[in-house]
């Protein structure tokens, strides 16, 4: 695959383990956005993910990467988009963070890949979703831990099938 970038943010380790997960899976390099540096940014593709906090908050580690996200050139980048929440506590705001991050870069990236389904999940509102479905992987690892690692493995599947 081409140079592909999977930069995270996790305050608890399970975002960090699905963006390891995934990068893995594509034999990306996983960089943790808290220790990032602009020039991660510039890969031909990029697979952004965070974890929603609070009411809908952005993971804390994302704000300097916000910042260095809107550095950088994304006119040539194709990006996915990866989140966790909880979709039974925070119904309302479940995966806002990954909408927010889908809001920064959809205005100015060449392609956005990896968009799934809303369908079978139990929230009432989320930033994430976009013309029905969700702008990217909706992970729920506090209620449905058991179905990680195959959203994982399909999703990575979809998005190198979409980026080919």
């Amino acid at each position: 695959m081409a140079n592909i970038k999977v930069i995270y943010g996790s305050t608890t380790g399970s975002t960090e383990s699905a963006a390891q997960k995934i990068a893995d899976a594509l034999g990306a390099d996983c960089v943790n956005v808290a220790s990032a540096k602009a020039d991660d940014f510039n890969a031909p593709v990029l697979i952004l993910g965070t974890s929603t906090w609070g009411v809908g908050d952005l993971q804390d580690d994302w704000q300097t990467g916000i910042d260095l996200l809107h550095k950088t050139d994304l006119s040539n980048t194709t990006v996915a988009l990866f989140g966790l929440g909880d979709q039974d506590s925070f119904a309302d705001s479940y995966l806002d963070g990954m909408g927010t991050l889908y809001e920064e870069v959809a205005p100015r990236a060449a392609k956005i890949v990896g968009k799934t389904s809303a369908d079978g999940y139990r929230h009432s509102a989320s930033r994430a979703v976009v013309d029905g479905v969700f702008c990217g992987l909706a992970l729920d690892d506090v209620n449905e831990s058991e179905k990680t690692d195959a959203r994982i493995v399909e999703w990575v599947k979809q998005i190198s099938e979409e980026m080919a």
